[in-house]
């Protein structure tokens, strides 16, 4: 089973990625004492309730992310498993509303990848932005910014990493191999020499190391992406939160115990780094207690052109989620070229929410 203060910790960075309030959240979060398999009082059963009485009240978009979070972190039994049924069909009810967002379902070489879309026309092909996650997240969570990228004149498609969700793809060294699938498989339908990779987390990793082989992902934007000391530092690794090597253990088939061992040729060496030849962009956590500050590091040292934002707090940057939402859309568009009504308008925006952010960290510390 799972810790449940620890999930009650990690889960708020989704929380608030997915507009939840703590007023909304606290209450339900106080009502969970354990992780049995969706028996009372059980982190499935709450979210799930809740998700269901959403869905009674006609809110399937609200519904699907409390049935997102019911699935959290990663399908272990039954409950889980209906729990992340549920979050696709609600989000699909509410999708169905919008004629321009479509599911699509890939056979790719290794497994099954199901996406939401928007704007693949073989008349008209699209610049392409492909959007995914981390190891703890579906999707459906991210899905909703196909609606902002559809009215920018981006086709969009967004997925999840291999083993996660609804993806069947293995896991494992060729796992980046997914991003390049995707792009041959939507090839005619969007303009895919102009793709850009908005990958957060670990899929972060996977993005990067596709645009080392693929010249169609012409940037990559991220956050909290592990690169290096992540894979290799022992000592770093004896601190990673359980709920992460417990995930990363069960996407790789492996054990807790052995999944570092496994996953150490994975990471990305300097020489590699160096070797990119495209703009990246990426949102680094200074408390991050899951990537070690090495990587940021060497991201700032290698990669030939970079921008870094940097956010005081925990992995995945919480309390600023408004701030790294702005600044990755408009990061994208500063490596597309054009959009200069839509930049100003962002960065204005961004340019407000930094300094009223760092204007109530002044007040905190006088106070």
């Amino acid at each position: 089973m799972n810790d449940i203060a620890e999930l009650k910790n990690f889960v708020v960075a989704h929380t608030r990625s997915q507009g939840l309030p703590p007023e909304t959240y606290d209450p339900l979060l106080d009502r969970i004492r354990h992780d049995g398999d969706g028996t009372p009082g059980s982190w499935v059963r709450e979210w799930s309730a809740e998700a269901a009485r959403l869905a009674d009240a006609g809110k399937p978009l609200e519904a699907s992310v409390h049935y997102n979070m019911a699935r959290f972190p990663f399908v272990d039994g039954a409950a889980r498993a209906t729990a992340l049924e549920r979050c696709t069909a609600a989000f699909a009810e509410w999708a169905a509303g919008f004629p321009a967002i479509s599911r699509l379902d890939l056979e790719l070489a290794g497994g099954r990848v199901r996406c939401w879309t928007v704007g693949l026309d073989a008349d008209v092909p699209r610049p392409l932005l492909v959007m995914t996650g981390g190891i703890v997240s579906v999707k459906e969570q991210w899905a909703p910014v196909l609606l902002q990228l559809d009215r920018l004149g981006f086709a969009g498609l967004v997925t999840e990493m291999p083993g996660v969700g609804e993806n069947t793809l293995p896991f494992d060294a060729d796992a980046h191999r997914m991003f390049s699938g995707l792009l041959d498989a939507v090839e005619g339908r969007a303009d895919t020499a102009r793709t850009y990779a908005l990958a957060l987390s670990f899929s972060g990793h996977l993005a990067l190391r596709a645009a080392l082989s693929d010249e169609r992902i012409r940037g990559v934007v991220g956050a909290g992406a592990p690169l290096h000391d992540f894979f290799t530092d022992a000592r770093w690794q004896r601190g990673v939160p359980r709920v992460t090597t417990d995930t990363l253990a069960h996407l790789a088939g492996s054990t807790p115990g052995e999944v570092y061992g496994l996953l150490a040729g994975r990471a990305l060496g300097p020489e590699e780094l160096a070797a990119l030849r495209i703009p990246v962009a990426h949102v680094t956590s200074l408390r991050d207690e899951i990537i070690p500050p090495g990587d940021a590091r060497l991201l700032r040292e290698r990669v030939r052109s970079v921008r870094l934002l940097e956010h005081d707090d925990v992995h995945g940057s919480p309390r600023f989620f408004a701030q790294t939402r702005l600044w990755t859309l408009l990061s994208v568009l500063r490596m597309h070229g054009g959009y200069r009504e839509q930049r100003i308008a962002l960065t204005r925006e961004f340019a407000r929410l930094r300094y009223a952010s760092s204007a109530r960290a002044r007040t905190a510390v006088r106070a």
